[in-house]
């Protein structure tokens, strides 16, 4: 095969052959399956996408030189690890016992882009060369492989093994792959530049994506997830995870998007971390397998292979971290989803910024209605009650009847209860969130009072049991994010009259383990079919992250109207 690339990629197959010339002098075996060949090249270069490039290479390799196995490897830019290995004939079970796919620099296949030329062998255990077979990996005996061009440059190789009958592979399969590698490249070329293209205006949706969200979302924790699972989704990635600063030091995982429920919401990586020491500095941390990289102190990275940190950075200031990792084996990261990935952080720590600037200012106004709202009960309501009072004892003093003196008695001292209800609202919306203790009880009594401005009326509440002493940090944090997430709900959408919030200690869950159970009942609209239930979802993943559950059923109204929200997790 000659070292030049075609100059035109538009011409045709049979003209790359001729221009390189690996046809001169075939065989009359091979002269009869030129139309093979042709038809083969032919159907390479259809498509854009890589993956479905490479793919279609693998097969028509195997086909043509009638060989059981087959595979491809490219490397992004040469002297680097590949970037894509795809096989044939290797079924997905094998590959993934086989594990971590090899990375171009060692053995036959590191010997195929290093030197550059063809490498055909009758057995290829018995050459220096060989590097030996992974544990689970397919025996194999015979061996033909060439070199991959991309614009006149080594990007990758392309190998079939174990010809059908178990002779070895002569020159007319060598002749096939030659032409087969060459229109490879072309292909290979076109589907980079495709994939390049489709994967900047895909991160770039995706930042435009975040940045709504997390501008819109009335909840923190809403749009911490907004980013963890567009970044998931992004990067074709295992999991996303986004981590902030701790109190203690270190990060904490915040919000995790994956296919699967994690115990990991609540976890705090400690400071001595490398890779914590590097995100808080702000630079950005690769590795090529999470589970073997000395760097990773915790045993969540066990699962992990390829793994992108990246800071989310703004103006200076590192306001947290983005975890995006592959699960074991899966394929590396190339520099441009590096690349991407970068800017989508940058973006996201920009948008999070503005959307916690954003919350502040709509804090400040809610706390300028509350203190509005303490003046207006303190200044009106409590002296028109105390003065009520004051009318109702002169009655009661001037009534000759006993039964006329004890109600009006009864009814002052409910009114001397009522002021003293009203005067506890008062110091609790006049109190500073950082004043109050840090109780269970004391955060759940904190929400309702938020709850009551938007809601126009104080919702009621209950507790059972010692919340205090039974509900754990983690437990009792991810149960306040979903009162307010209920209570949000219920102001926005209920267009209720009337809010029950129960936090009950003592419940227990279907297996038998002790739990803690919030409901949140309302006698509004209830929630009409088709409708969104984007926090309703908030709220189950948030339970089954921590091994419980959330529901919806029946409200608090005449005839069960309005809804019910049950939220329980394990103590």
């Amino acid at each position: 095969m000659a070292e030049q690339e075609p100059k035109d990629p538009e011409s045709s197959p049979g003209d790359a052959q001729q221009r390189n010339g690996p046809l001169r002098g075939l065989s009359a075996e091979l002269t009869a399956r030129v139309p093979q060949l042709l038809e083969a090249t032919r159907s390479v270069g259809t498509g854009l996408g890589l993956h479905s490039t490479l793919e279609r290479i693998c097969e028509t390799a195997a086909e043509l030189a009638h060989a059981r196995y087959a595979a491809i490897g490219v490397v992004e830019r040469p002297g680097e690890s590949l970037c894509d290995f795809i096989t044939h004939g290797v079924s997905d079970d094998v590959a993934q016992a086989i594990g971590r796919p090899p990375d171009g620099h060692t053995g036959l296949l590191g010997a195929l882009i290093e030197d550059g030329v063809p490498i055909s062998l009758e057995d290829l255990a018995a050459d220096p060369r060989f590097a030996g077979f992974p544990a689970a990996h397919p025996k194999m005996r015979t061996f033909l492989g060439v070199p991959i061009r991309v614009q006149g440059k080594i990007f990758g190789n392309l190998y079939v093994a174990e010809k059908r009958g178990g002779e070895a592979f002569g020159d007319d399969e060598l002749h096939m792959l030659r032409v087969l590698a060459t229109e490879a490249g072309i292909a290979i070329g076109h589907a980079r530049t495709y994939d390049a293209a489709r994967q900047r205006e895909q991160w770039i949706d995706g930042s435009v994506a975040v940045t709504t969200a997390l501008l819109s979302a009335g909840d923190a924790d809403e749009a911490l997830g907004v980013v963890a699972e567009q970044a998931r989704r992004l990067a074709d990635a295992a999991a996303g995870i986004v981590l902030l600063p701790a109190a203690e030091g270190g990060l904490e995982i915040v919000a995790i998007a994956g296919d699967k429920p994690s115990a990991s919401l609540g976890v705090i990586i400690p400071p001595q971390s490398p890779v914590v020491a590097a995100l808080l500095r702000g630079e950005e941390v690769f590795l090529e397998d999470s589970a073997t990289d000395p760097r990773m102190l915790t045993r969540l990275a066990d699962r992990f292979g390829p793994h992108m940190l990246l800071p989310l950075r703004s103006g200076g200031r590192v306001l947290g971290a983005l975890s995006i990792p592959r699960v074991r084996g899966g394929r590396p990261f190339t520099r441009a989803e590096r690349t991407l990935a970068t800017h989508f952080a940058a973006q996201a720590a920009l948008a999070l910024k503005l959307a916690e600037a954003q919350r502040d200012r709509e804090r400040l106004a809610v706390y300028e209605d509350r203190d509005r709202i303490a003046r207006d009960l303190h200044d009106l309501v409590i002296q028109r009650l105390f003065a009520t009072g004051i009318m109702l004892e002169g009655a009661q003093r001037r009534s000759p009847v006993p039964a006329v003196q004890a109600g009006i008695g009864r009814a002052v001292d409910e009114l001397d209860v009522t002021i003293q209800e009203i005067r506890t609202a008062i110091f609790a919306l006049q109190q500073e969130p950082a004043e109050a203790p840090s109780g269970l009880r004391t955060r759940v009594m904190r929400e309702i009072n938020m709850a009551a401005v938007p809601l126009g009326f104080m919702p009621s509440h209950r507790f059972l049991g010692p919340v205090d002493s039974l509900v754990g940090e983690l437990a009792g944090k991810n149960l306040i994010a979903a009162l307010r997430e209920a209570l949000s709900n219920t102001f926005r959408h209920a267009r209720a009259s009337r809010v029950e919030v129960t936090v009950d200690a003592t419940a227990v869950l279907p297996d038998g383990r002790d739990a803690v159970r919030l409901t949140v009942a309302d006698d509004g609209v209830g929630i009409p079919d088709g409708g969104r239930r984007s926090g309703l979802r908030n709220l189950a993943r948030r339970a089954e992250s921590l091994g419980g559950a959330s529901w919806f059923g029946p409200g608090a109204g005449e005839g069960d109207g309005g809804t019910t929200v049950t939220w329980q997790v394990p103590l």
